[in-house]
């Protein structure tokens, strides 16, 4: 099955995947250009393939959470190269991409209950609970729903994800390794794999998970002057 995977959760990213293994991909450090960076960035990976979007199986795009304006275009990106494709568009987790990354590193660590966490700003982080079991390999499966809080509230667990590098004091529990990690459309496309290859199916949900509301607010009604 030949994939093209986006991410724009936390850096904009882009990946080719055939069965899991990541052909071509592309990743930004800047975490404000997703916009300007996602749609040349298809076009490369995919010229560099040679391919068009008929080869293509699907479209793959992380569903955050992330911020709203970075997450949006990811999102529209994959939706509107899915309409224009005539390709199904799934979407999974942000958060699932790096607990996939690094739950070879938990199971190691031999802690079969770990955290995800990415910077929300705001001196926040979100973030996910994980649970992480050899079966055949390494299979990581979400235990809880994606939350928003300050580092202090995070559970009492390994905590993984470049999130926990930013408060390192603040976070109860830092793992040892593995928290320079951010969403990634390659590790996305690995962690979906993941799910298709045990007979499980992608979600065809593509909604944003904002876990807070936008700071933009729509303007009242203008106040009457008084004399």
């Amino acid at each position: 099955m030949l994939v093209l995977s986006l991410d724009s959760s936390s850096i904009a990213s882009v990946a080719l995947s055939r069965d899991g293994e990541v052909l071509e991909r592309f990743d930004t450090t800047d975490t404000r250009s997703h916009a300007e960076a996602l749609a040349p960035a298809v076009q490369e990976l995919m010229a560099r393939a040679g391919l068009t979007g008929a080869d293509l199986d699907a479209v793959l795009v992380g569903t955050g959470p992330g911020p709203f304006t970075g997450l949006r275009a990811g999102l529209v990106t994959a939706r509107t190269l899915g309409f224009a494709w005539d390709l199904p568009v799934h979407g999974l987790c942000s958060l699932d991409a790096v607990a996939h990354r690094v739950g070879p590193l938990a199971l190691a660590a031999g802690h079969p209950e770990f955290a995800v966490a990415i910077d929300a700003r705001r001196k926040e982080l979100y973030w996910r609970r994980y649970r992480v079991a050899e079966e055949g390999g390494v299979v990581v499966l979400p235990a809880g729903d994606p939350q928003v809080s300050a580092p202090e509230q995070l559970p009492d667990v390994p905590c993984y994800g470049s999130g926990t590098a930013l408060y390192p004091d603040r976070v109860p529990r830092p793992a040892v390794e593995g928290t320079d990690v951010a969403p990634s459309a390659a590790d996305l496309a690995r962690a979906a794999w993941s799910v298709t290859s045990r007979g499980g199916e992608l979600s065809t949900d593509t909604s944003p998970l904002y876990l807070r509301e936008s700071d933009a607010k729509v303007p009242g009604a203008p106040k009457r002057a008084t004399s």
